[in-house]
């Protein structure tokens, strides 16, 4: 078995000394959070070597990106970081805008940064949730799972959807937010920070919490920019670099927020980092809520919108319209373009090469997760075999967006 493993992944684990083992972390584990595969050579408990494998599920999305309309790829995205969609949806929507130089509605902009900050949370209740059920702590995910599914409803009956949401067009919103949004969402933020504090109480500060997580899996500030990091993980090893502060899009450089930053990149720091940001997404929202302005939720760009049902039943031009978008789709000035987002895992960046048809030449995703899992084997080397299940599940690695 040992000399098929090592001829799979060519020398590096051909000869193993006297007493050491070869054991496979992955790809059917529930702790892998995924289809992905480690390959570790343990010493008693001890890593000596890991070699990470990923591309089970590999759906060629970049290739889908070259053959689908830049509305339909979208659907795409639903599929990449799958527990905060709607980040990726704006993510792409505002790279295609900005290939249009499309200005859209200051209504629309609001609403994105609300959702955007809603899906944050969402993401980062489930990683430090998951990370304790990880580690044997089951009731701390329990305690905030019902606040993330008051904001699913809110997606719910934003989108019709609760997990992929196909969130936005280019050019706007598929429709506007519905009477009750803002009073159902300030009565979230109203149940949710309580629960926050009472989480870190229940397993935040918990003993044995804090002696698995503590120094665990830690990384320089100087290797994480050498591997690519951002978001929470590059934070919590220092480094204070946020897309919204630092490349500012939609209205972010006009609201007030903090960017917690950690000491040592170590699963506690990241799980501490990631506790913060979900209280400065709702410093965000509290800003942006009851200032959401009146006016329609899509920009005046008949050639991409597609019209309402109802005009186009009754009006030539809208039928027009709606048959040119759907039969020919939008059409982008040709050039190369990239856009960058701070999704939930940190940057979020889509690179388009567009020739002036209606599918784009070329399509690659900068996702965040593909980045810094190359760092997973040096950063559980030396340490316990049950070390790297903390340190995988601080990360947050997500495999649908680490294959896509």
């Amino acid at each position: 078995m040992y000399e098929k493993t090592a001829e799979h992944f060519g020398q590096k684990f051909k000869d193993l000394p006297e007493g050491h083992l070869l054991v496979n972390l992955g790809p059917s584990h529930p702790a892998t959070h995924g289809i992905l595969q480690n390959v570790i050579q343990i010493d008693g408990e001890r890593v000596v070597d890991t070699e990470s494998v990923i591309g089970y599920v590999h759906r060629c999305f970049e290739k889908l990106g070259e053959r689908y309309d830049y509305n339909q790829f979208l659907v795409c995205t639903d599929r990449m970081n799958y527990v905060s969609t709607p980040l990726n949806n704006i993510g792409w929507i505002l790279t295609v805008e900005k290939m249009m130089q499309i200005q859209v509605p200051d209504r629309v902009t609001y609403v994105r940064m609300i959702i955007s900050e809603l899906s944050r949370i969402m993401d980062h209740i489930i990683c430090n949730g998951i990370m304790g059920v990880d580690l044997g702590a089951f009731s701390g995910l329990l305690h905030l799972f019902h606040h993330r599914e008051n904001i699913y409803q809110i997606l719910e009956k934003l989108t019709g959807a609760r997990l992929t949401t196909t969130f936005c067009r280019v050019g706007g919103m598929e429709r506007d937010i519905y009477p009750e949004f803002q009073s159902e969402i300030k009565l979230i933020l109203k149940g949710l920070k309580p629960a926050l504090d009472e989480f870190e109480e229940l397993l935040i500060r918990n003993k044995i919490f804090n002696e698995r997580t503590k120094g665990i899996g830690g990384i320089s500030a100087e290797r994480a920019i050498a591997y690519g990091f951002s978001g929470p993980n590059l934070r919590a090893a220092g480094v204070p670099w946020d897309v919204r502060k630092d490349d500012p899009y939609m209205f972010y450089d006009k609201v007030n927020f903090d960017i917690p930053v950690g000491e040592d990149g170590s699963a506690l720091d990241r799980t501490l980092v990631r506790m913060e940001e979900m209280r400065q997404s709702m410093r965000i929202i509290e800003q942006l809520i009851d200032g959401i302005p009146e006016g329609p939720y899509h920009a005046d760009v008949p050639h991409t919108f597609l019209p309402p049902k109802d005009r186009v039943y009754h009006n030539m031009e809208e039928l027009i319209y709606h048959f040119k978008i759907i039969m020919h789709g939008v059409k982008v000035p040709p050039g190369e373009y990239y856009h960058a987002t701070e999704a939930a895992n940190g940057e979020l960046g889509f690179y388009v090469v567009s020739e002036g048809e209606k599918s784009p030449w070329r399509v690659h995703v900068r996702r965040p997760c593909f980045w810094y899992y190359q760092a997973f084997p040096e950063m559980v080397k030396g340490g316990l075999l049950a070390d790297t299940i903390a340190t995988m599940s601080s990360l947050n690695v997500i495999a649908g967006e680490l294959d896509c």
